[in-house]
């Protein structure tokens, strides 16, 4: 009978499709100049009778670099795509790298691009082309460098996980792209901090070293649906103390990161990862949310709806 009952779960088991492990580590290195230019195809050929994806053009151009997706590389692997390529014309081991390089770069890029309208004189304008925002309002100058990976030394020897984009204090920061507020409040490394889950759960954004005494936006609350563009907060200098709202850092800035999770497991463990937003930053500041003041309060001068996620709700 234990026999038989072993082989009849022995036939359930091999009947349930085995899902491949989730991908453990991603080193995006995309300049900026090939995300521009792959964005520019993208865009282009959208309402044509080949809409060419920016992430089908630079997952081929990684898997003829390794990942390295230089301007050259990613300017053939468009014409390839306008001259009719086939993923399924790869090589077995060529085709397991083009498909991880889909993987990969959807889950860094794949909420960046998309259908989108504003509101402007009560009428909803439709676009396509690049959704999300810089996480730095417009109207507000700010300066930043390829910081990733460098040493940090409070609390203990690490890597610096974020691109760090400097600033005034109480630079409105907006949301990149729209999620849920998945995590709110103090953090000895980061301060005032948001971290925000974008609707697929790919990626994780993290907002960090916000300012003293009014670091959010009024009426924020952990578990709220933002859409891209919302206010979230205001540009500081808190964090490097165990004591809430302390301004422990020197100079005024945005953390701001990007880390991605193919799998729950790598939430809030030794192994998350977590990629260099640099190139991006720079892509995304073509793009910023206005905001204006009126009556003491923030208010958004363009009311903006994400066209791919209609199903989603906004906190109003």
């Amino acid at each position: 009978m234990r026999r038989r009952i072993f082989l009849y779960l022995l036939v359930v088991l091999m009947a349930i499709p085995v899902s491949a492990a989730p991908i453990k580590w991603v080193d995006f290195g995309v300049p900026y100049e090939s995300l521009k230019y792959a964005l520019e195809q993208d865009i282009s050929t959208f309402e044509q009778e080949q809409h060419i994806s920016w992430i089908d053009i630079l997952a081929l151009a990684g898997t003829r670099t390794g990942g390295k997706c230089g301007l050259e590389s990613v300017k053939k692997a468009t014409k390839d795509w306008k001259n009719g390529f086939d993923p399924a014309s790869l090589s077995e081991s060529m085709k397991k790298s083009y498909d991880y390089y889909q993987e990969a770069f959807s889950a860094v890029l794949g909420g960046l691009v998309g259908s989108f309208a504003i509101e402007k004189d009560g009428q909803w304008v439709s676009h396509y082309g690049l959704k999300a925002f810089s996480p730095v309002a417009a109207g507000y100058g700010y300066s930043h460098c390829d910081d990733f990976g460098v040493s940090r030394s409070f609390g203990f020897h690490r890597k610096h996980l974020g691109n760090d984009l400097m600033g005034g204090l109480g630079t409105p920061i907006v949301a990149v792209e729209g999620g849920i507020v998945e995590a709110m409040g103090w953090n000895r490394y980061g301060g005032w901090r948001i971290g925000i889950r974008s609707f697929d759960s790919k990626r994780y954004y993290y907002y960090a070293h916000l300012q003293k005494d009014h670091p959010f936006a009024e009426g924020l609350q952990e578990g709220d649906i933002v859409q891209a563009g919302d206010l979230l907060g205001f540009m500081g200098r808190t964090g490097y103390s165990d004591k809430e709202n302390v301004n422990n850092i020197e100079t005024v800035h945005l953390h701001f990161g990007m880390q991605l999770v193919f799998d729950e497991s790598q939430k809030e463990c030794n192994s998350e990862i977590w990629i260099n937003v640099y190139h991006i930053v720079r892509l995304l500041s073509s793009h910023r949310a206005s905001y204006q003041k009126i009556d003491g309060k923030w208010q958004r001068v363009y009311d903006f709806r994400d066209l791919d996620l209609e199903d989603w709700k906004t906190a109003d």
